[in-house]
């Protein structure tokens, strides 16, 4: 192999390795991507990275910036990727934490044969050849190592979902970041100038050829078990919201055993008594007394109101739900508007309404009970639109609110506080589960609870 050839390889080995690299990033980023038009986004991908790469060929950036100048690309055509921001930014940057991280690894190695494999000519022909041989096999070695620990961290991302706000995302980039850094920092220091002649880094510290290695994929390590624990935190809050569910359900059920506990002692109370009120009653007509038998009468009546639920909404779970925060409204003073009717479709489930109204209602009655307005209220909307069914609630409140990561309003309250603040993320999530949404609007003083529905024919 003679110098021209050498070159023309060169050049070849370089637009091969950008095309691998490519290739590597594409298919780190494909599970991600939405199944509809995803080879199309596919291709999109992987022309923004050729095309960025060309650019930082082309323009004198300084060494380290060209990562920095794709993470930047690839988080501006997100858009067009149907991709979230955040999580873009987090998995351009694992990529290149992995890629630095690999590099580190596969270049000690090379270094290793490189010294294991003295030269037995100093022809021209057998020096082009080896250094042939020794950067493919570099660049093989390399896109191995690439790609098995890029699977890695693919595997575990896709086997739990993570809901990325921007605090997780800069606790999981922490580590990556830091091993960006280190890798750029032993990039600079690989090579430096002794007597006219470049000294390569293991040359001049030989422990270095097991201490950077080894600092890389600790790195990389602590990339993954970071990501493990972020997961494992947020399977915790699941089940915490779960159980949270679950003991809503269940105080729901008891309430509604001790609603007809205390309907059925009613009843077997007048039933006991009604012999006696009929007696009265006869005694009193007999007598001719009429107007002190209608008195009895409307006593009577008012008492029959007793066995009644003050609201009928359709359904007996709802309906022991607004009953009770209606007469807990009515011992505090706060007035209570509800225009509540369930829907007789059949697609939602009584208990996932309960849930609903639960926290909606209950974090409308703690408001109210903060505030010192005169004029307290809590107003309930429950309609059906099409297939679609709204619910609302509309509140006055007092406190600043104070919005939380998730984009919810943050708790106020010290007791409990694990389980408190899940109640609007519980109702955010049953409505999620019938395809629809929750909204939240101030205006002025009121708070505005809106949560949509929507049947899935």
């Amino acid at each position: 192999m003679n110098e021209t050839m050498y070159l023309v390889f060169n050049r070849i080995f370089e637009l091969g390795a950008t095309l691998l690299y490519a290739v590597c990033l594409t298919l780190f980023f494909r599970p991600f991507l939405p199944r509809q038009g995803r080879p199309r986004k596919l291709l999109i991908l992987f022309s923004a990275y050729l095309i960025v790469d060309l650019l930082c060929g082309q323009i004198c950036i300084p060494q380290g910036m060209s990562g920095l100048f794709r993470t930047v690309t690839l988080m501006a055509i997100s858009g067009l990727l149907n991709l979230e921001r955040a999580m873009a930014l987090l998995l351009a940057i694992l990529y290149w934490s992995v890629r630095i991280s690999s590099a580190l690894m596969a270049e000690s190695l090379y270094f290793i044969a490189d010294r294991h494999w003295p030269l037995q000519a100093e022809r021209p022909d057998t020096v082009f050849l080896r250094s042939v041989v020794l950067l493919m096999s570099l660049l093989l070695l390399h896109a191995v190592l690439l790609l098995v620990m890029l699977y890695v961290l693919q595997r575990q991302l896709k086997r739990r979902p993570l809901a990325l706000h921007w605090q997780e995302l800069c606790y999981i980039s922490l580590l990556p970041t830091a091993g960006i850094l280190f890798g750029q920092m032993i990039s600079l220091l690989l090579f430096e100038p002794q007597d006219g002649i470049l000294v390569q880094l293991y040359d001049r510290y030989p422990s270095f050829l097991a201490i950077v290695p080894l600092l890389a994929l600790l790195f990389y390590t602590g990339s993954y078990l970071t990501i493990l624990f972020q997961q494992g935190m947020a399977a915790m809050q699941e089940e915490k919201a779960a159980c949270f569910i679950e003991r809503q359900q269940t105080q729901a059920i008891q309430e509604r055993i001790h609603e007809m506990e205390r309907f059925y002692t009613h009843i077997r109370r007048l039933k006991h008594e009604m012999r006696g009120h009929m007696n009265t009653i006869k005694g009193l007509a007999r007598n001719g007394k009429y107007a002190d038998l209608e008195d009895y009468i409307t006593q009577m009546n008012d008492r029959m109101d007793d066995f009644d639920l003050t609201l009928q909404t359709g359904n007996p779970v709802t309906d022991i739900i607004i009953s009770d925060k209606q007469k807990k409204c009515r011992e505090e003073g706060i007035r209570f508007q509800a225009d509540f009717h369930y829907p007789d479709t059949g697609a939602y489930d009584s208990f996932d309404m309960g849930i609903i109204l639960q926290n909606l209602l209950q974090n409308s009655l703690e408001a109210c009970e903060k505030s010192s307005d005169d004029d307290r209220f809590i107003s309930l909307t429950g309609k059906r639109k099409g297939h679609f069914f709204l619910i609302e609630v509309t509140n006055p409140y007092a406190d600043e609110v104070i919005w939380g990561p998730d984009g919810l309003p943050a708790t106020t309250k010290r007791e409990d506080t694990p389980m408190h603040g899940i109640g609007l993320s519980n109702v955010r999530r049953t409505a999620e589960k019938y395809l629809g949404g929750m909204e939240i609007n101030l205006d002025g003083q009121l708070f505005q609870v809106t949560v949509m529905l929507q049947e899935q024919v």
